[in-house]
């Protein structure tokens, strides 16, 4: 029998208190720390910053300096080469887009939380023969959304997901409401442009926006409970 790896009950703790990963895009390294306290400032100290561009270790570095209570992780990590930047530059967690099986080897061998990406029933399996529970639903909304990832979770009930891709404030609580779902991943708070324009007041306050849907599913979940 394969033995689940799911990370540190905290890591999994803190994302499920959260509800969103902000899924950033940083273009220079510059702008991690405004971001970052655009943020936290916002509620929502987290992030994962994506491996899309140049500027991703450094801004790793940067923000576990400057602000070592914010979860940072590393996004779209490709290779082994790229997980161990990340690692060494202060990444708490690796997320990929895909379930690449030298990648998530690598970081089970170095206890790493990994969240790989899959799609498909056949892709959960691969991860699941791996030891992963924990599972990138990506892209979300293209893959065909809720009802979709409605039909994934009823044969795989142990396994848990992060939904990432076209997720936004009007649709984010559909998918938190799926009881397997312990964040979702979403950048409409952190788009590129906001950033490159330095817009942070705009960030924060659409993160205090995003916060605050969650936080409404969660009082009425409450009180119907």
């Amino acid at each position: 029998m394969i033995e689940i790896i799911e990370g540190s009950p905290d890591l999994i703790n803190r994302l499920r208190e959260y509800g969103i990963i902000p899924v950033v895009s940083i273009p220079q390294a510059e702008d991690a720390l405004p971001l970052a306290e655009a943020l936290i400032t916002g509620g929502l100290p987290c992030a994962e910053i994506t491996f899309r561009t140049a500027a991703a270790a450094e801004s790793i570095s940067n923000i576990r300096k400057k602000f070592p209570e914010m979860l940072t992780g590393a996004g779209t990590v490709l290779s082994v080469e790229q997980a161990k930047i990340a690692i060494d530059s202060g990444a708490e967690f690796i997320v990929s887009p895909g379930t690449n099986p030298v990648v998530v080897e690598y970081c089970l061998k170095h206890s790493i939380p990994v969240f790989p990406g899959v799609c498909t029933p056949t892709e959960v399996e691969t991860a699941l023969g791996k030891g992963v529970g924990i599972l990138k639903f990506f892209p979300a909304e293209p893959a065909g959304g809720v009802k979709y990832l409605k039909a994934i979770c009823a044969p795989y009930h142990n396994v848990r997901f992060i939904p990432t891709g076209g997720i936004d404030a009007q649709n984010i609580c559909d998918y938190l409401a799926i009881p397997q779902v312990i964040a979702c991943g979403g950048s409409w708070m952190v788009k590129p442009e906001l950033i490159r324009q330095k817009h942070f007041d705009e960030i924060t306050k659409l993160t205090e926006d995003a916060v605050a849907v969650v936080n409404r599913l969660r009082k009425d979940a409450n009180k119907i409970g």
